[in-house]
């Protein structure tokens, strides 16, 4: 089945999409920006940038941080993220009941990558 992403455009220029969701559930899975940047295969300097302008996106902080010392730092979501990351997930179930059909009927029209001209 295929997968549908989502980005959203706020109307300020901000934006919002999966990557930046992802990053938000696994620093509520780890604890830690170093430890969900590991996992997403980013440097620790572009999660922190990103949790920065998520930070400052909205009116209400979504995650607080702790510096590191001897244990290292901590970051976890404050309610207003957890509610961030359930409402896109919201937004994406809704659209895959929605659109999940025609995504079918376009995915089974599909060429296999192998057979496509020019093999790309």
């Amino acid at each position: 089945m295929p997968r549908l992403t989502l980005r959203i455009d706020f109307d300020n220029g901000s934006q919002i999409g999966h990557g930046k969701i992802r990053l938000l559930e696994l620093i509520a899975e780890h604890g830690s920006i170093s430890s969900a940047a590991r996992e997403m295969g980013m440097s620790y300097r572009r999660a922190w940038l990103l949790t920065d302008e998520l930070n400052r996106m909205f009116r209400s902080p979504v995650l607080e941080t702790q510096h590191g010392g001897s244990g290292g730092g901590a970051a976890r979501l404050t309610s207003f993220g957890h509610a961030i990351v359930g409402h896109y997930r919201a937004f994406e179930a809704q659209s895959m009941k929605l659109f999940g059909k025609q995504l079918a009927e376009l995915e089974r029209d599909l060429v296999d990558r192998e057979h496509r001209p020019g093999g790309v």
